[in-house]
């Protein structure tokens, strides 16, 4: 699985470079200073990378790839819709949004039951999340830091609750 997150992170710099341009500041109505910016998330149980892009005013698209970094075999791809707005510093924004998730776990780290009873193996769980959060992007360098709340429901398996990975910090290169 870190063989899947490591190839998508690569393809994700490729397609960045490739279309990497700076955002002219001079529309209205634009919360972000920046295209596009890609980082890491993390929190004390999960590590992976992020984008974001802005397509249209305040309204950007968020694709993550996480593992918990001690269960290295579970990963989970996330796709959100986020809308922004400024709250009269130019850099600082809040956002909100929601999306989907698609999550690749282990029986053995995640689904106790079903190992017992069926052995090793992987499962597939997709399910909902939401997000909200505050991000600040500095002027002279090109760097976005955000913390946000993620709260999710899976549809498979034994987690799906709001857990650990609610939360998360995020540092991001901008475009």
């Amino acid at each position: 699985m870190k063989k899947v997150v490591l190839l998508f992170s690569l393809m994700a710099i490729v397609a960045l470079q490739a279309n990497a341009q700076k955002k002219n500041h001079n529309h209205s109505g634009d919360p972000a200073n920046y295209n596009t910016a890609l980082g890491i998330r993390l929190n004390p149980w999960i590590v992976g990378f992020t984008i974001k892009h802005f397509f249209e005013g305040p309204h950007a698209i968020e694709g993550l790839v996480t593992t918990n970094h001690s269960q290295n075999n579970n990963v989970t791809i996330t796709g959100l819709y986020e809308y922004h707005w400024n709250i009269g510093i130019p850099e600082l924004n809040l956002y909100a949004g929601g999306g989907a998730h698609l999550g690749f776990y282990d029986r053995y780290d995640y689904d106790w039951d079903r190992y017992i009873h069926k052995g090793r193996g992987t499962y597939v769980s997709p399910g909902l999340d939401g997000i909200i959060g505050v991000e600040y992007t500095f002027k002279k360098i090109p760097l976005n830091i955000s913390a946000d709340l993620k709260p999710y429901v899976q549809f498979v398996g034994p987690t799906n609750y709001i857990g650990e990975e609610i939360g998360g910090v995020s540092a991001r290169f901008t475009f």
